[in-house]
């Protein structure tokens, strides 16, 4: 099975990316892992926040087809803790999914066709957390349901 994971907007901080690649590197040790972004969109000052939406959604939907597996990081979905997470990716395995797509949305969330589109939405807490920390620790998780699968020490 190959992940990929598609955040919107670059990393800015260095420490961030250095986290990002750490657990890119682990993780790739279990699957086939693609990270990737989609740059912001420009001149969006007097833009709607609908339309914003809308050209995000746009892009993100371009980088799918309709075979894959899509799971949106979104404040209503559903939380796991982390053993009942790795069943989840465990379930993915097992049952043929091919390719399965984690997506962290811009500041104003999602618009109406990619919630439409999405096989699963996930919630990592009831927080809320800023767009560049969540992706090291989505990543972490990632990496932690892995090593869980394989019954390994690094979940205590």
């Amino acid at each position: 099975m190959k992940i990929e994971f598609i955040c919107i907007g670059k990393t800015s901080k260095k420490y961030i990316e250095e986290g990002i690649n750490e657990y890119i590197k682990r993780i790739e040790h279990y699957t086939t892992f693609n990270f990737s972004t989609i740059k912001d969109i420009k001149n969006t000052k007097n833009m709607p926040v609908s339309t914003y939406k809308e050209k995000e959604g746009q892009l993100i939907l371009s980088k799918i087809s309709d075979k894959d597996f899509v799971v949106l990081l979104d404040e209503k979905g559903k939380m796991f803790n982390s053993i009942n997470f790795s069943k989840f990716i465990e379930n993915k395995q097992i049952t043929g999914v091919r390719k399965l797509f984690f997506i962290i949305g811009g500041a104003y969330g999602f618009c109406k066709s990619v919630y439409e589109r999405a096989n699963f939405k996930l919630s990592l807490s009831p927080m809320t957390f800023s767009h560049q920390p969540v992706r090291i620790l989505f990543l972490e998780q990632l990496y932690r349901a892995f090593t869980i699968i394989k019954n390994e020490s690094y979940h205590k």
